[in-house]
């Protein structure tokens, strides 16, 4: 007992070092330190006016930010600090128009993270008293990433990279600040800016919370019903028609979650293609990843970024989420809603593979997560933990009171247009026990199901409950013949239980909980016999294909898809294995019906359309090789997935693909690279990309030689390009391969914006 106690209350005692870690983050500046987690400003609005570089080497964004901010504690409060990025360089700060000094320090959050503070003195503000602060700024961004990048081809500026001031850091147990706010930006030579809200006088007016946020790209514009698709410049007639596949999506998912939580906010949405940031969102404006308007269908991940933004549009934006555990109900709840979706619009077994998905994530924390209601994103297991186990939470609270019941309470909670656990705790009074199971414990239950046994005329099955909560499950057992037999049980916390089959058939396999409503920390022992032991059934497959044990990962993937048919990932496992054994029909038949599944994932559409080219080799069909291998080349999902379609298409021994501005480009290049004149590289590499590649070619070659093979065209202004490399680097002997390299074009110039493989051995 004492083992298995220690492993609870270390995450216990690991929680509470957390609480009190954000409490002292979220102390005053100069030496105040409060009792307990208390948030004393709160924005009202942001104002912000945004200069983008205005030309190509510049890798500096100035900015004015006036935030007007509140007094929400219950006593008066003479400093204010507010944190950013430390790349900042904070230039002046007013306080209602006064210039005002200001100490800066550093924030650490963790080994890798931290913030810069500035922490401002002020009168005496009294509780409710409001204060205008302006802070005039740089923010530097030396390598772009997926929520800070500055370029001539696309920049964006994502709440997690910091580049506002703010009171409230996300790394509060409470939460980040969330306010209405103007953005005006000033962007750079033929970019487009877009936000959240209206657009008026130049300048974004966006009167829901949310977290200020901006991306500048190149697009095209296509309006299906209201709802604006920003689409990569030159993106074709497949591509527009994804575009109206996701407005239609998007519109869908808003109309359903309305039912759910009331009238729906009037605000513009917006669909913006980008290259990084794919999935996030913040009142009605959705970043998607541009790949998928290269792809046949819309896949899994982005019609759940749909669905989830759609939801988000109440929870967080219109209706305020405050307090401890917020991220249960912005996270959890809107994840539960929009799987509910993906059920009503595409089927109850679509959701349950997305449902499994998200399953398989928590489960990969599941022994280390802590209660929920006291999570701090500053775990590495924030976001499989609230969103994942959230989601399952709230399914089992629905179930217990009625779908119907549920929304109306939520309704009901958040009228006052705030939303909180502490009140939805008490709403759900009469299911007390289950709800503070959830929030204020780790997870301990394992469900397990004894091997059925037959006697008498019936077959009984033992249950156990390691939990600290009682549950009720179905219990489903199928018989020697295929049928199904379903029977309820309640088993007691820590406590076993039993269940009994009326039946003279031989029930050769049993299930519990075979609807998977509670988290657990292992799933894998649900099923006598049992499957596997892993509680992601993919990884059972995967494990065998990757030790090429291609027989046993056939035969592994068949009998978990016996429970899970639509899961199209453990399907392309089997294909794939099938292929591996020369079963080309079979696996072609497989392939096919992946791409036939309602929502794939990328990934699993990027396989099929490479086993269809390689099954189509086998067969001398090499028109439909170029098009299969194309096609998942062009879906750009997975590293493996293109560097398995390139090698396909290689076979075909097409002719190299010829454009002389690449040609003319590459050879600059090699020159560049050849003579080690770093300035040189530099001056074809896209500002802020690839810094490491172009640092390790200038210095260190003696010798860099590309020769164009293919020719791949994302868009107007993006190619991948395929090359044969012969490289030899100092202290090394000579090298060779392919590389894909991905170019942009700038006025009317390429540029590296990005090394897509590297295989030079």
């Amino acid at each position: 007992m004492m083992n298995q106690q220690r492993p609870y209350r270390m995450r216990m005692f690991r929680s509470a070092i957390l609480l009190t870690l954000a409490t002292l983050y979220a102390a005053h500046a100069f030496g105040q330190t409060p009792v307990r987690a208390v948030t004393t400003w709160k924005v009202e609005k942001y104002d912000l006016n945004v200069t983008l570089p205005q030309d190509e080497r510049s890798r500096s964004v100035s900015a004015k930010a006036i935030l007007t901010v509140k007094n929400v504690s219950g006593s008066p409060a003479s400093t204010l600090t507010l944190r950013i990025s430390p790349t900042a360089e904070i230039a002046t700060v007013q306080v209602n128009g006064t210039t005002t000094e200001f100490a800066k320090s550093e924030e650490k959050i963790n080994a890798a993270t931290s913030l810069q503070r500035a922490a401002i003195r002020l009168g005496s503000i009294a509780p409710a008293g409001i204060v205008t602060v302006s802070v005039d700024y740089k923010l530097n961004i030396k390598d772009n990433s997926a929520v800070a990048t500055i370029s001539p081809g696309g920049t964006q500026m994502l709440p997690l990279s910091f580049w506002y001031p703010t009171p409230n850091s996300w790394y509060f147990t409470r939460g980040a600040d969330t306010a209405a706010f103007r953005l005006k930006v000033a962007p750079s030579p033929g970019l487009t800016v877009m936000s959240a809200g209206k657009l008026v006088d130049g300048g974004f007016d966006q009167n829901l919370r949310s977290q200020p946020f901006f991306v500048a790209g190149n697009w095209d514009v296509i309006d299906q019903n209201g709802i604006a698709v920003h689409v990569p410049k030159g993106t074709g007639a497949e591509g527009q028609k994804r575009a109206a596949e996701l407005a239609a999506l998007f519109g869908e998912a808003r109309t359903y979650v309305a039912t759910v939580l009331g009238k729906a906010p009037d605000v513009p949405l917006r669909i913006v293609s980008s290259r990084r940031g794919g999935g996030f969102a913040s009142a009605g404006t959705l970043i998607v990843d541009e790949g998928i308007f290269r792809r046949q269908k819309i896949d899994s991940l982005t019609a759940m970024n749909l669905a989830e933004a759609a939801a988000k549009l109440w929870l967080g934006n219109t209706i305020a989420v405050t307090g401890e555990g917020y991220g249960v109900i912005t996270e959890g709840l809107s994840r539960y809603i929009a799987t509910q979706f993906i059920e009503s619009n595409f089927g109850k077994d679509v959701a349950d593979v997305e449902r499994l998905r998200q399953r398989s994530s928590y489960a990969a924390v599941a022994k280390r997560d802590s209660p929920m209601a006291t999570v701090s994103p500053i775990d590495d297991f924030y976001y499989p933990e609230v969103a994942n186990k959230g989601a399952m939470a709230w399914r089992i609270i629905a179930k217990r009171i009625g779908s119907t019941q549920f929304s109306d309470l939520l309704k009901a909670q958040a009228q006052d247009g705030e939303l909180n656990l502490t009140e939805l705790r008490q709403a759900l009074s009469e299911q007390k026990p289950l709800v503070d199971f959830f929030l204020d414990q780790v997870t301990d239950t394992n469900l397990l199901a004894g091997k059925p046994v037959a006697a008498g005329g019936e077959t009984k099955v033992a249950l156990r409950n390691t939990g600290s909560t009682d549950v009720t499950v179905d219990v489903s057992a199928t018989t020697q013949s295929g049928e199904k037999l379903v029977a309820p049980a309640t088993i007691k916390a820590t406590s076993y239980g039993e269940v009994a089959f009326r039946t003279n058939a031989t029930i050769v396999r049993v299930e519990i909980d075979a609807d998977k409503l509670y988290p657990q920390i292992d799933y894998s022992d649900d099923i006598a016999p049992r499957d596997t032991t892993d509680s992601d059934p993919l990884l059972a497959a995967k494990r065998l294909f990757d030790q090429q044990k291609f027989a046993d990962a056939e035969m592994t993937a068949r009998t978990l898809l016996r429970d899970v048919p639509r899961f199209d990932d453990l399907r392309i496992l089997l294909a794939r294995s099938m292929l591996a054994q020369n079963k080309n029909a079979d696996s072609e038949r497989e392939f096919k019906a992946v791409i036939d599944e309602k929502l794939p994932t990328s990934r699993s559409l990027a396989w099929a359309n490479v086993g269809l080219a390689e099954t189509a080799s086998r067969a001398g069909q090499n028109d439909a090789v170029l098009r299969f291998a194309n096609m998942a080349i062009a879906a750009d999902a997975e590293y493996g997935a293109s560097l398995a379609a390139r090698n396909v298409r290689s076979k075909l021994n097409l002719p190299l693909t010829t454009d002389a501005s690449v040609t003319e480009y590459f050879a600059a290049f090699d020159k560049a690279a050849s003579s080690n004149r770093k300035a040189d590289v530099d001056a074809l590499v896209l500002p802020g990309e690839v810094t490491k590649f172009s640092g390790g070619v200038a210095g260190s070659t003696e010798q860099w030689q590309t020769q164009v093979r293919q020719i791949d065209r994302i868009d107007a202004n993006t190619v991948l390009v395929e090359a044969n490399m012969v490289i030899k680097l100092l202290n090394k002997e000579t090298e060779t391969g392919i590389a894909v390299y991905r170019l942009t074009k700038v006025g009317n110039a390429w540029k590296l914006s990005a090394v897509e493989m590297f295989e030079v051995r």
